[in-house]
């Protein structure tokens, strides 16, 4: 979006005249979109939508347009309850038009501005000089979202084109966006969300309005080859639709989850402007709403990003099992992204044409992309407290799409309790308990089964102290026919002691172990025997790892250990 000065006539040139919204006596500006203007006055914002019918939405009438408004303001102060303030009635007066409740009069001009109510009732108060009601129209002549304003530079899109996103930040988004969809209402099944049928329609649209403008044999014959995939996987994945639909992961999502529509907001991110026209596209399963943002990261060359904050969101919510649809869905966001760029190539000429059918043809090649998923392969990583499994393999999972599952969050996810909840498990009792990190490991290799039958290569973090724990993953991986590998994480007990300490006086890991656990594991642990030793890439922890020297003997043992972008150290 651009901001610039507006000149159009009617409604919004007659809402920027002075004294008309509060705080424009330093001027309005306008952004515009293809469905709403946004004024900026002072330290709000201000959304007008436009009188538009286009089929997927409909505010050709006032009253369309109110109700548009009150949802906008209800689903997003799920999210940004700090940007979103009220909806705000406008009012036609014998001078032009005013904004908030119902003026004594229009002649005077505003007296006093306020905010009356609480929740999405809440409106601005606008006081007049009494003057006689007659001037003013009995009904509203259209409405507002008042907004909080902030600074473009705010939006994640905006930081990540200036280099200004800082990779963390998408930790802690991956946390607000899983509370988020554990906190949004459900689906039902017959409400008409998030089955077979529900889901393909949209994705059967997108071909035939893209095939109506694309006349390249090239992309034609891309679409033609997306379209036998997604008309396969549909049928195959359909009972999984039918399950994840009975089993509560279709909610009343944000539906248009990209980078645009993120925002740093007094220095945690939040989600923002979801869509508000259109039950069908927010009512979906949890895995298309992050599937936009991955598809978008993607899109900007950020696989390391997307694969961060895929990883962290499966951690927060667990939701593994949902990783089977993640590859139908984010050809799906592709595709929309394609269609887009269709319709626009067929409003221009020249090279405006020209670079709309190349930016069609971008998206088309990564929703091909997701048709051919990553090479599967099962890897543990091995070690004692400390020795870095989780930090110091963060690199390798941003590089080469890698699914990390910890026994950490795991073994408290078992027990009903938060990542970070300390369980007062004393040594060798409670949640570790010889009974207790037997259910773990079954539980870690369960969800390492559904990674790789997804089709992604998937990293067990657990000490592996025993033997017999790594041999029955060794033994998984031949079940499942994907190559395995042992990624032995290890430093100097000095080092591992310190960490552990610091680790244990933060608080603020899913690990509880202390040194008195550490020194416990260092007793027990079993060295690698003989047939293991081939499987084994060790990692020295001392100083970090350089993963581009790692990767040589790693692609040894998986072919697919290939980074999609240069690793750092």
């Amino acid at each position: 979006m651009q901001e610039e000065r507006c000149g159009e006539d009617g409604l919004l040139r007659q809402l920027m005249q002075p004294g008309v919204l509060p705080g424009a006596a330093g001027g309005v500006s306008v952004i515009e979109t293809h469905i709403s203007w946004v004024l900026l006055a002072g330290e709000q914002a201000w959304k007008l939508k436009k009188p538009l019918d286009l089929g997927f939405l409909d505010f050709s009438t006032v009253d369309r347009r109110r109700e548009a408004c009150e949802a906008e303001l209800r689903l997003n102060r799920r999210t940004a309850p700090e940007l979103y303030e009220a909806v705000v009635p406008v009012w036609r007066t014998a001078d032009g038009v005013c904004v908030g409740d119902r003026p004594v009069a229009a002649a005077g001009g505003p007296a006093h501005v306020g905010t009356r109510g609480e929740g999405r009732a809440a409106v601005t108060e606008v006081a007049f000089e009494a003057v006689s009601t007659a001037d003013v129209d009995a009904t509203p002549l259209d409405y507002l979202v008042r907004m909080r304003r902030f600074d473009q530079s705010a939006l994640f899109e905006a930081r990540l084109a200036a280099g200004q996103l800082e990779p963390a930040l998408f930790d802690r988004l991956a946390r607000h966006v899983a509370a988020f969809h554990e906190a949004a209402a459900v689906a039902r099944p017959g409400d008409g969300f998030g089955d077979a049928a529900a889901v393909m329609a949209p994705v059967r649209q997108n071909f035939a309005q893209i095939r109506e403008r694309v006349s390249d044999a090239a992309l034609l014959a891309e679409l033609a080859h997306i379209e036998v995939w997604a008309e396969a996987r549909c049928a195959a994945l359909a009972p999984v639709f039918d399950a994840r639909l009975a089993a509560g992961r279709v909610r009343e999502c944000h539906g248009d989850l990209h980078l645009g529509n993120l925002i740093v907001l007094d220095g945690e991110p939040r989600l923002f402007d979801a869509i508000e026209f259109s039950a069908e596209l927010r009512w979906t399963d949890v895995v298309a709403d992050i599937a936009f943002l991955v598809m978008d990261l993607q899109a900007r060359g950020r696989m390391d990003l997307a694969s961060r904050f895929l990883n962290a969101w499966l951690e927060r919510s667990g939701d593994y099992a949902g990783l089977q649809l993640l590859p139908w869905y984010l050809s799906y966001r592709a595709m929309v992204r394609a269609k887009i760029a269709a319709i626009r190539a067929g409003q221009v000429e020249g090279s405006a044409r020209a670079d709309s059918l190349a930016e069609c043809a971008r998206y088309l090649a990564l929703a091909a992309a997701q048709t051919r998923p990553p090479a599967p392969a099962l890897l543990i990583a091995s070690g004692v407290s400390g020795a870095g499994k989780t930090s110091q393999s963060q690199p390798l999972v941003e590089a080469c799409g890698v699914v990390r599952v910890r026994a950490d969050v795991e073994r408290k996810r078992l027990a009903g309790l938060d990542a970070e909840a300390r369980s007062g498990s004393t040594l060798g009792g409670g949640l570790y308990s010889a009974q207790a990190s037997a259910r773990t490991y079954a539980r870690l290799a369960e969800l390492a089964r559904a990674v790789v039958e997804a089709g992604y290569p998937v990293l067990v973090d657990a000490t592996f102290l025993k033997h017999a724990q790594r041999a029955a993953f060794a033994e998984l991986a031949t079940t499942l026919g994907v190559p395995f590998a042992i990624l032995a994480f290890d430093a100097p007990v000095a080092t591992l002691r310190a960490r552990v300490r610091q680790r244990a006086e933060a608080g603020a890991d899913a690990s509880e172990a202390d040194v008195a656990v550490l020194e416990t594991q260092l007793s027990a642990r079993e060295p690698f025997e003989a047939e293991e030793l081939a499987r084994v890439v060790s990692i020295d922890t001392g100083s970090a790892p350089d993963w581009r020297s790692l990767l040589a003997p790693l692609a040894r043992l998986w072919p697919g250990a290939t980074a999609v972008k240069p690793m750092t150290t």
